[in-house]
């Protein structure tokens, strides 16, 4: 019996995760880090606390938690962003097309999007230096 097993009591007992509900990231600015999420994520608030706000965007909320103190982030993560720990969201290919240009105009830091045959994905960053990723799947008359 594997480590694993013997914590769980059982070899044939896993819990079934249904999907990801939310993720949380930590922030400086509050309100900085509110007006990202809606106005360039589209995301909306679902709650507003003194020192936290729960936004949601299609199927998946985020929690932004004020930590003034968090230590600045690496500007330059989004350059070389493969293993690095990051929250993704599937956009429709022809946002993730427009994403470049979308980012550009706005100023926020990306990496070129990254082929991987069946989708691409694209990395940001916002305001507080949180990776983020942008996830669009080719439509099925373009996959080869």
């Amino acid at each position: 019996m594997g480590a694993r097993e013997a914590r769980c009591g059982r070899r044939d007992r896993v819990l079934r995760i249904k999907r990801l509900d939310h993720f949380g990231v930590d922030v400086v600015d509050l309100e900085r880090a509110e007006r990202f999420y809606a106005e360039v994520l589209g995301m909306t608030v679902q709650m507003r606390l003194a020192d936290q706000v729960l936004l949601r965007g299609g199927d998946t909320s985020c929690a932004l938690f004020l930590r003034p103190d968090r230590a600045p982030a690496d500007p330059e993560q989004v350059k070389n962003p493969l293993g690095k720990s990051h929250h993704a969201f599937e956009v429709a290919w022809d946002e993730l097309k427009a994403a470049p240009t979308f980012f550009a105009e706005r100023g926020v830091p990306y990496h070129a999007p990254i082929d991987w045959g069946d989708h691409d994905c694209l990395y940001f960053m916002d305001p507080d230096g949180n990776l983020l990723e942008l996830v669009g799947y080719r439509p099925k008359v373009e996959r080869t």
